[in-house]
């Protein structure tokens, strides 16, 4: 792929997670999770944008709401667990879709908050419609989604490189 490829960008916080007495990492989806994640899942594939690869933090919520989204899907992506997903800071988050294989178009973050909101925010150098808006006024909620495209490599991704394109989240 060139770099004038157009390219894609979702971020999906995991769906609402219960407090059981577990260590963080390990807290599963709470009911209201479990039901929002599939209809995160729907939306997407609403859509039509499929990713190429999901890069998933392997806490157990994410893993959780990854499997409930995934199978809404009219095909489920590569997905690999990316340790560094857990606990990012945005650094991080950029450093990680930096290293993104150049023949990846779509790629979708499977991960946690505040990681996901400041990344949406930094991307996002231009707005589509009242996306920014939304998402400013929901906060990037549990199972919320923002799409952002942009032109070039992987490895050209830094603050406001995107266009943020769609935000979602339930109740919204």
């Amino acid at each position: 792929m060139s770099d004038a490829t157009p390219r894609r960008i979702i971020l999906l916080r995991h769906a609402k997670a219960d407090w059981p007495d577990v260590p963080d990492r390990d807290r599963p989806l709470a009911e209201r999770g479990r039901k929002e994640a599939p209809a995160a899942g729907v939306w997407l594939a609403g859509t039509r944008i499929m990713p190429d690869l999901t890069l998933c933090s392997p806490a157990v919520r994410t893993r959780e709401t990854w499997k409930l989204v995934a199978h809404e899907l009219p095909q489920r992506p590569k997905t690999v667990y990316e340790e560094r997903l857990y606990e990012a800071s945005l650094g991080e988050l950029i450093a990680v879709i930096n290293e993104t294989p150049e023949e990846v178009a779509d790629l979708m973050l499977v991960g946690h908050n505040p990681g996901m909101h400041a990344l949406a925010d930094a991307l996002a150098g231009t707005v589509e419609g009242d996306a920014l808006t939304r998402m400013a006024r929901s906060g990037f909620p549990t199972s919320a989604i923002a799409v952002l495209t942009f032109t070039g490599s992987w490895k050209s991704v830094e603050h406001g490189v995107g266009r943020l394109v769609e935000f979602w989240a339930p109740r919204s």
